[in-house]
């Protein structure tokens, strides 16, 4: 089956600097994917040729299996049917929200731009704001109608460079829920670039993970917190530690927690140093375990705290238990881990 979106091992560059390298990934029909990544990653460079806006250095762009850039030669952005929403919206001012959402549909009949136009406002629940100007709506409502702007001629596929960046956290993650939802809604692709998590789980069903250029990973977010390719993902994807280990016969994992279980690793061998992956959630606060830990600082989370824990050895952990448990620094607790997904590194390669 031909891929809706299609990067074929790209490269940009602003010579002499490579930006990109190497990139290639897939979306399927109309999917919501987002580019995350630290400030210069290259991901909102990527975004650019991906509108048209950069040339290729290597490789090739195709959407829907119709090529839009190789090297050499780029289709023009206005041919692509790819949308656009930017971080500053670049609504007009003098425009009422009406106007605003219908400016790219200037070519259209009359009866059918102004259907048009109705039919978004009352997708992103603004049918009641027509006759309103941008400085009239709170922040929500602008983004809603930078939102219906892009949507209006029909894109096949919406760019979004961090469009909900100047929202608090709350409602950047329910307003890019919301615009998930209208994606789905109009049939349309969604590429989002974002250096918050949380946004990005919360509008993407695959995320492409960028550091220095290079595409770490392409997954889910639960593989991406789970099943981290790299030492760099398992860093920058939720909060952990590194917990040293030392590998023994049969797999076994002897740590200062006690032996970890599993299956034989491919690459290692009895007495290789190894660093386990340990998440917040993989120890459990537990009164009964001779595994004791000190508590060095704690968060409230409301029905969580979040405690970081010393161990005797000076590791650090971190460990979530339910806030009636309420242990202030200083005090030694019970724990024990219990980890489902098993990822250890060494000498910087993931092994398992």
């Amino acid at each position: 089956m031909t891929p809706f979106l299609d990067l074929i091992d790209l490269d940009v560059a602003y010579p002499p600097r490579r930006v990109v390298s190497e990139v290639s990934l897939q979306m399927p029909c109309a999917g919501i994917g987002c580019l995350l990544g630290p400030s210069g990653c290259g991901k909102t460079t990527l975004l650019r040729a991906i509108a048209g806006f950069e040339p290729l250095q290597r490789g090739s762009i195709r959407l829907e299996g119709v090529e839009l850039s190789r090297p050499g030669w780029t289709l023009p952005p206005e041919q692509r049917r790819i949308g656009l929403m930017f971080q500053d919206l670049a609504l007009f001012p003098h425009l009422t929200v009406a106007d605003n959402v219908g400016f790219g549909l200037r070519g259209w009949k009359t009866r059918e731009r102004q259907a048009r136009i109705l039919e978004l406002l009352r997708l992103v629940g603004l049918d009641d704001e027509a006759r309103r100007y941008p400085h009239q709506l709170s922040g929500g409502q602008q983004q809603r109608v930078a939102l219906a702007r892009a949507l209006a001629p029909r894109p096949r596929l919406l760019l979004l460079d961090e469009p909900f960046s100047s929202l608090d956290v709350t409602l950047r993650e329910d307003l890019a829920r919301e615009v998930r939802g209208i994606l789905l809604r109009e049939g349309t692709g969604g590429l989002l670039v974002s250096h918050d998590q949380f946004e990005a789980f919360a509008f993407a069903d695959e995320i492409g993970v960028l550091h220095e250029g290079r595409l770490r990973q392409w997954d889910s977010a639960y593989h991406l917190y789970h099943r981290p390719a790299d030492r760099f993902v398992a860093d920058f994807i939720g909060q952990g530690v590194l917990l040293p280990g030392w590998i023994e016969a049969g797999g076994r994992v002897k740590t200062e927690l006690g032996e970890l279980d599993g299956a034989p690793l491919s690459g290692v061998a009895p007495g290789d140093a190894v660093e386990i992956l340990v998440r917040p959630d993989d120890v459990i606060h537990d009164d009964a375990s001779p595994l004791r830990a000190e508590v060095v600082e704690r968060a409230f989370r409301g029905a969580e705290f979040l405690y970081t824990l010393k161990l005797p050895s000076g590791a650090r952990l971190l460990c979530l238990a339910p806030s009636h448990h309420n242990h202030a620094p200083g005090q030694a607790i019970g724990i024990r881990l219990d980890i489902d997904h098993r990822v250890m590194f060494r000498r910087e390669t993931l092994i398992a």
